[in-house]
C-alpha cells in the first residue's frame, strides 16, 4: 500500500510541476509574443487599413488580420515544436507513472453492471465472457436472440451472477432507449457501456449499385454508438461509470473498399474524443482501436455492394492478405483490462499502432502501398495482396482455425 501511495504522490507532484511549467511558458513566452505581433502590425502602419467605428474605436480589416496570420505562420510551428520538446520528457514520465498507478488500482467489476452491444459473436461475445469471469452482471444486446442466449449461458457458467439478453437493433433509436431502460429496470444501475455492434461494408466506391445500400454502416457503426451512449450517460454519471467504444485501427491505413467502414468508425472516434472533453471526470471513456481480430468479420462476413450480408472469404483474403489475425480471447482480455485501468485509448494488438505514426509522417507511402497491394489489377479479386497470401503459404500460420474454416452463427 505504501508503494501505491508513493506512486500517487509522485504522480501528483509531476502533474503540478508540468502544469506550472506550462502556465509559466504561456504567460511569459506566448502572451508577450502575441502582444509583440500586434504591436508590430500597428508599427507597420497597418492602422491605416482599419475601419473607424461610430464610437471612434478601431476595427482591423482583413489586411491587418492577414498580416497577423502570416506572422503566426512563421512563428507558431517552431515555437510549438520547441514547447512540445520541452514538456515531452515530463509528460512521458507522468504518463508512465499514471499507467503504473492505474494498473495497481485497477477497477474491480464484481457485482457491477455491464451493458454490451453486438454481444452475440466476436469481440462482444468474448468481452462478455471476460467480464463474466470477473463476476460482473451483464446486459447483452444483439439482433440475433438465439446466439445471444447461448452467450448468456456461457457467461453465467464462467462466473457472472446475473445475465439478461435483449434482442435489439442499435440502428433504431427506440431500441437503444428500450435496452438501456430494461437494463436499469432490472439491475437498478449501469457501470460500463461497451459499444461494440458494427458492420463491415466492402466495395469499391464506383462499383456500388445503389449508394443507399451502405447507409447501415453509418446507422450501426456511428449512430448506434451515439444513441446508446446518449441514453446511458445519465445512469453512468450516477456511478462514475465508463464508456468503452470498440472502433478500429483501419483508419490509420486507408485502403480500397474500406471507405464507408473507415468513415463511420472515424466518426465514432471523433464522437468519443469530443465527449471525453464534455464529460470531464464524470464518466471515463476508453476508445479501443482493434486491428484484425478473430471474429465473423475476419471470417469474411461483409455487407456486399448490393446491400446483402454475405460470407465472402475470397474478398477477405484480398483485404487481410498476410496480416496476422489476433486471438479474440486475448483481445477481449486486453480490452477489459484497459477499461478497468481507465485507459483513454487502447490499441489491440499494440504493435498495430505503428500504422498511426506512418500515416502521420509518411501518408503518401501508406497510400502507395495499399493502392499497389489492393487495387493494382483490373480484376477486383486478382490483387497482389491475395497472391502474396497464397504464394507464401502463410495463411495456415497467420489465420486461426476459426477463420480458415468458419462456422457462422445463424441469423
Amino acid at each position: 500500500m505504501s508503494y501505491i501511495l508513493a506512486a500517487y504522490l509522485t504522480m501528483v507532484l509531476i502533474k503540478a510541476i508540468f502544469l506550472s511549467l506550462f502556465t509559466i511558458i504561456v504567460k511569459y513566452v506566448f502572451i508577450p509574443i502575441i502582444q509583440r505581433i500586434l504591436q508590430t502590425a500597428i508599427s507597420f502602419q497597418m492602422i491605416e487599413y482599419a475601419i473607424i467605428r461610430p464610437d471612434n474605436s478601431l476595427n482591423y480589416n482583413h489586411t491587418t488580420m492577414d498580416f497577423i496570420h502570416e506572422i503566426f505562420n512563421i512563428l507558431a510551428p517552431p515555437l510549438g515544436m520547441a514547447l512540445l520538446l520541452y514538456i515531452l520528457p515530463s509528460y512521458l514520465l507522468f504518463k508512465t507513472l499514471h499507467f503504473i498507478l492505474r494498473s495497481l488500482c485497477s477497477e474491480n467489476v464484481a457485482g457491477k453492471v455491464i451493458l454490451i452491444t453486438g454481444a452475440s459473436s466476436g469481440i462482444g461475445e468474448h468481452v462478455a465472457y471476460e467480464y463474466g469471469r470477473r463476476g460482473a452482471r451483464l446486459a447483452l444486446v444483439a439482433r440475433r436472440h438465439n446466439p445471444l442466449k447461448e452467450v448468456a449461458t456461457t457467461a453465467m457458467l464462467l462466473g457472472s451472477p446475473d445475465v439478461i439478453t435483449i434482442p435489439a437493433d442499435v440502428s433504431k433509436v427506440q431500441d437503444c432507449k428500450r435496452f438501456v431502460d430494461l437494463t436499469i429496470n432490472h439491475f437498478g444501475r449501469l457501470d460500463h457501456l461497451v459499444n461494440n455492434a458494427g458492420v463491415l461494408p466492402l466495395s469499391l466506391f464506383e462499383d456500388i449499385t445503389d449508394i443507399t445500400n451502405f447507409a447501415p454502416a453509418m446507422d450501426i457503426n456511428f449512430w448506434g454508438s451515439a444513441y446508446s451512449t446518449y441514453f446511458s450517460i445519465p445512469h453512468l454519471r450516477k456511478c462514475k461509470g465508463k464508456i468503452i467504444g470498440i472502433t478500429t485501427s483501419a483508419g490509420w491505413l486507408p485502403a480500397p473498399r474500406m471507405l464507408f467502414y473507415n468513415a463511420s468508425k472515424e466518426a465514432a472516434i471523433t464522437l468519443y474524443e469530443n465527449l471525453r472533453i464534455e464529460l470531464g471526470r464524470d464518466i471515463g471513456i476508453t476508445i479501443v482501436h482493434p486491428g484484425l481480430i478473430e471474429s465473423e468479420v475476419t471470417q469474411g462476413k461483409i455487407l456486399s455492394k448490393d446491400g446483402r450480408m454475405v460470407l465472402d472469404q475470397e474478398m477477405r483474403d484480398v483485404q487481410v492478405s498476410v496480416m496476422p489475425i489476433r486471438s479474440v480471447t486475448e483481445a477481449a482480455k486486453a480490452i477489459v483490462n484497459g477499461a478497468c485501468r481507465g485507459d483513454s485509448c487502447l490499441t489491440e494488438p499494440a504493435w498495430i499502432r505503428i500504422a498511426f505514426y506512418w500515416k502521420m509522417f509518411c501518408p503518401e507511402v501508406i497510400e502507395f502501398c495499399n493502392r499497389w497491394l489492393l487495387s493494382s489489377s483490373s480484376l477486383e479479386r486478382d490483387t497482389i495482396s491475395k497472391k502474396l497470401l497464397h504464394l507464401t503459404g502463410l495463411k495456415k500460420h497467420l489465420y486461426p482455425q476459426s477463420i480458415t474454416n468458419p462456422k457462422l452463427k445463424p441469423s
